[in-house]
């Protein structure tokens, strides 16, 4: 493991996700050649900017546990209203990077930790 990082958007900045801090060390401390090389493995599968940000510096593949229509629709079922932001998957956002998700035994489990978080 090179980097990791949580989410902490909590304090208010929408903007802090650990997916775009990851791209961010990458793109300072990485050669092109070992980001193409790398693998970033998250639990939920990147929005648009941290996938822009990924495309961006050229980080290789991306594992994710949970999707972004699986988000969607969790959202959706909990009464909170669409994000500010189109929840576009990493492919249409960031076409060349290779993916593999959502992973459908962790399901669940996330999503009982965003009912947890939302409620």
């Amino acid at each position: 493991m090179l980097f990791e990082d949580r989410n902490r958007v909590k304090d208010g900045d929408h903007t802090r996700h650990p997916e775009l801090a990851i791209a961010q060390w990458a793109g300072a401390n990485m050669a092109p050649a070992d980001r193409a090389e790398a693998t970033v493995y998250t639990s939920g599968e990147h929005c648009p900017m941290c996938a822009a940000a990924h495309g961006w510096v050229g980080l290789g593949r991306i594992v994710f546990a949970s999707s972004t229509p699986q988000l969607t629709q969790w959202l959706s079922d909990l009464g909170l209203p669409a994000g500010r932001v189109a929840p576009l998957p990493i492919s249409v956002v960031a076409p060349g990077v290779p993916t593999e998700g959502p992973v459908a035994e962790f399901a669940d489990e996330i999503r009982a930790l965003h009912v947890l978080a939302h409620r």
